[in-house]
Parts: C-alpha cells; structure tokens; sequence
C-alpha cells in the first residue's frame, strides 16, 4: 500500500537526471501491446481523479479515498501520463482537516452510540471493536463504508461511524492532562485572529485538545509550533498528528518554554500559553510574534497567576490588555403549562346575582364562580446543572513600538 506519510517530488519525469529506470522496467516487463497499456492508462485515470479532492501543481494532491495501489502502480500511472509540470504528492486517507468520504483501513473514526456516548476506534482490517450493541467487525462493518453510515452491530443494536473533527475529538481523547472545551477554544481562536495561513505557537501540547482545533483553523497554509514539556506527552503527540493526517501542519517540541522559549523568532501571528506559570515566557513569546505585532492569550486556573501574567505583559509592552471568564449556561426548550384563574368572569357572575359579600351565607360563593383555564407556551429553562470555572483567559497584543 502506498503509505500516506510517502512524500514524492517528480520535478520532471523525463528529466536525465532522474533515474526511472526501475519505473520503465516495470512498464516494459507488463508485455502489454499498445491497445492494452491504453486501456490501463485509462483505467488509471479514470480511477486516479476520481478519488482526488483537489489538485494543485507545486502544491499539495489530497485524496480523500486512496485506492489500494502499490507503490510501482502509481509510479506507472505518473510514468503514463507524461506530467511535464513540477508536482508534489501526498496521498493522505483521513485527516482531521479535510474530509473523507469513505473509511479505510488506519483511519480513526468516531463511533456514535447515542447522545454523550461516543468513543474513538482505530480502524484495522481483521480487527473488532465491542459495545453494547454487539460486536463492530471492521473489515466488514467499516472499511468500505461511507463515513455516516448506520452501521448494525451483533446484538442487532446499530451505532453511527463518524468523520472525527476537532470537536468530536475533544470530547472523546485520552485524557494525558486537563484539557480546554470547545466554550473556551472557540473564544481563543476568535480573540488571537486566527486564519488560515497563520502561524501559532502553544506551550503546553498537553492532550492536544486546542492543538486539533488550532491546526484546522490555520490549515492549509499555516503551521502550529507547539511546544510540550513532558516528553512522554510530546511524543504521543507526534503519534496522534500523525495517525489523524495533520503532521505536515504541527511541529512539536519537547522543551521548557519558560527557559528555551518556543525555538522561532518573529514569525507567529499568536501565541498561546498554557502552564503553570506563564509570567516566566512572555518574553519568549514576545520575541516569537512577528516584528510588525501579534496576538497573545494566557489560561490560568488561578486569579494569582493571571495578575503575575498581567504584570508581566505590561512590563514587555503588550497592549489591550483583558481577562475574560467563559460561563456555558445551556437552555432546553419546553412546553410549559401554567393555569390561569377567570377572575372577570367571577366578577361578572358577582355582580348579576346581587351577590352580598355581607351575608356569611355567601362568603364561599366567589370560589365556586372562579373558572380556571390552561395555556400552554414555550419557553427555555435552564439545566439544573451547569459547568463551572475552568480559567481565566487573558489576552494582549504586541506593541508596535
């Protein structure tokens, strides 16, 4: 299988300088007649562009469903078609920033059984995953199956496969660390002005929560240099970017911060803090923005460590200077029935019948006259429980000056 991490660069298939004759041999030992090897040139064609995404000369090829070729078979099919042009291959299968539509073998894909009650699963061929509808056969289940799909387990239960995406991720990863939620990490990605093509450097990596999303947001031109100090956390993070298809966007570092700084100079658009004490990098950061000014954000649980960070962000220049707390208060809609008393028809019926509030004969007659109604309305009522605290978020920017 052509692995998805095979990088190939043809500056030009008929130049000298290339050696393809191992590519010729494996044309010229096929023994096809002319009629034949047009067939199979249009075969590969035909097949080849009807899996890609999207094509860009002196860019990046992503398919989103690579079909099961060997290496030699792709390299006929390029020997084939004769490009002329310069061109940069990367066949990926999935990745957490472009979509797949169909599940292949080494994907990661979510398995959706009901509401809050997913769980991540890496498919392999022969392999089987366990839940409480049955048994999920991969070969047969999954591989093949548009990403989506009802898939119907063992027990007869069926659960729904979905294409991971940042959010989906975040709720579902292996907790190394405490991580951030989407509540905060939409608000960080809006207050740094990220983009895509920007630049971002983060300390700490952690479980990569905020990396997945920082990394969807900047693609496909920008680039994340994230930087972790436990190397056991730093090298599963390797691992994961790798297996979700984004490694060609992240950088990871296993370094101190706080004492190395993030390993690049004025070229981030933003900066994001995440540690124990983040006073002790801003000036590292500082000099990781771009000359010309830049973004930065700190999270801190405590409000000790967000006057130090504040402290120190004046004392290096930063500007517009602001700390924020992001409370999620979710509301359900309901039908909601409320009774209401005819209290005017009361007095109507009061007033006919001569009643004499005087008589005691007639004290309990005004209760027997009220007519109560029913209206049913909508209304939103808030869940009983609610998240709390998770940080203070304190965000700056670079003086120009």
């Amino acid at each position: 299988m052509y692995h998805k991490e095979k990088f190939l660069l043809f500056s030009n298939l008929w130049d000298p300088s290339i050696d393809c004759n191992w590519i010729k041999s494996t044309v010229e030992s096929s023994s096809l007649n002319f009629l034949e090897l047009s067939c199979w040139h249009l075969i590969c064609t035909v097949w080849f562009c009807s899996v890609l995404e999207k094509i860009k000369l002196l860019g990046f090829v992503s398919v989103g469903s690579a079909p099961p070729w060997s290496c030699e078979t792709f390299l006929t099919y390029l020997f084939f078609s004769r490009w002329q042009s310069p061109a940069k291959y990367k066949i990926v299968t999935m990745s957490f920033v472009e979509y797949g539509d169909t599940i292949k073998d080494g994907d990661t894909a979510i398995v959706f059984l009901g509401h809050e009650s997913m769980f991540p699963v890496k498919v392999q061929h022969g392999s089987v995953t366990q839940t409480k509808y049955g048994v999920i056969r991969h070969s047969t289940d999954l591989i093949g199956k548009k990403y989506g799909s009802k898939v119907t387990c063992s027990k007869g239960g069926w659960v729904f496969i979905l294409h991971p995406t940042p959010e989906l991720w975040t709720m579902n990863l292996p907790h190394r660390t405490q991580i951030l939620y989407s509540t905060d990490i939409s608000i960080i990605t809006m207050m740094l002005e990220l983009k895509p093509g920007s630049i971002v450097c983060e300390s700490g990596t952690g479980s990569g929560s905020l990396s997945h999303a920082l990394i969807r947001t900047v693609a496909p031109t920008g680039h994340l240099y994230t930087v972790e100090f436990h190397q056991q956390r730093a090298e599963k993070a390797r691992e994961e970017f790798r297996e979700h298809g984004v490694e060609h966007l992240v950088t990871v570092t296993n370094q101190d911060v706080c004492k190395n700084g993030f390993g690049v100079s004025n070229i981030a658009d933003a900066v994001f803090l995440d540690i124990p004490s983040p006073w002790e990098a801003i000036g590292h950061a500082k000099s990781a923005l771009k000359a010309e000014g830049g973004r930065i954000c700190s999270f801190s649980p405590c409000i000790e460590q967000v006057q130090r960070t504040c402290l120190a962000m004046e004392e290096y220049g930063f500007t517009e200077i602001n700390t924020l707390e992001i409370l999620l208060r979710v509301y359900n809609v309901r039908t909601v029935s409320l009774q209401i008393p005819d209290l005017g028809k009361a007095a109507e019926d009061n007033s006919s019948t001569g009643f004499d509030s005087s008589n005691p004969s007639h004290q309990e007659s005004p209760c027997a006259n009220l007519q109560q109604g029913t209206v049913q309305f909508k209304s939103g009522v808030p869940l009983r429980e609610v998240v709390g605290h998770t940080g203070y978020l304190t965000f700056a920017t670079k003086s120009l000056v």
